[in-house]
């Protein structure tokens, strides 16, 4: 992985450039997000001081957002549409880029799977919100 401050989303296909850019017809997890605040408790548990968030390998890093809390909803992020369909799971290779037991850490908080439902760019530091639905539900805290 590697850090940009600028990606481009297009609906339905996932981010361009990305290795799972077109991947499947209505692929689940054409972009990811993480949590930087369960990084952190992540660095803390494990003791881990040189680490970046990017060995997580999700595509957004997000701050002050409960991620699962999205899963089946539709959210916006710099105008950019998103509908969160399930957790990302942690994989065994968690365990290699932090440290052994990261997996187990990380079941129930490794991230959000999200398809792109309109296309744009997403830039570094913007705010996670709502979508107009979800906002008259009055549904979504942070």
């Amino acid at each position: 992985m590697i850090e940009v401050p600028v990606i481009e989303c297009v609906a339905g296909r996932g981010i361009r450039d990305d290795r799972y850019f077109d991947f499947k017809n209505d692929y689940k997890g054409q972009i990811t997000f993480f949590s930087l605040e369960i990084f952190e408790e992540l660095c803390g548990a494990f003791e881990l001081h040189d680490c970046a968030p990017a060995a997580a390998r999700r595509n957004v890093i997000t701050r002050g957002v409960d991620l699962n809390e999205l899963i089946g909803r539709e959210f916006e992020v710099q105008g950019v549409s998103f509908c969160g369909t399930q957790e990302c799971a942690p994989c065994y290779w968690m365990n290699g880029a932090f440290a052994p037991g990261a997996k187990e850490f990380l079941k129930g908080r490794g991230g959000l799977r999200a398809k792109i439902l309109s296309d744009g760019r997403l830039r570094s530091n913007s705010p996670v919100i709502p979508s107009e639905v979800e906002r008259s539900r009055g549904t979504i805290s942070r």
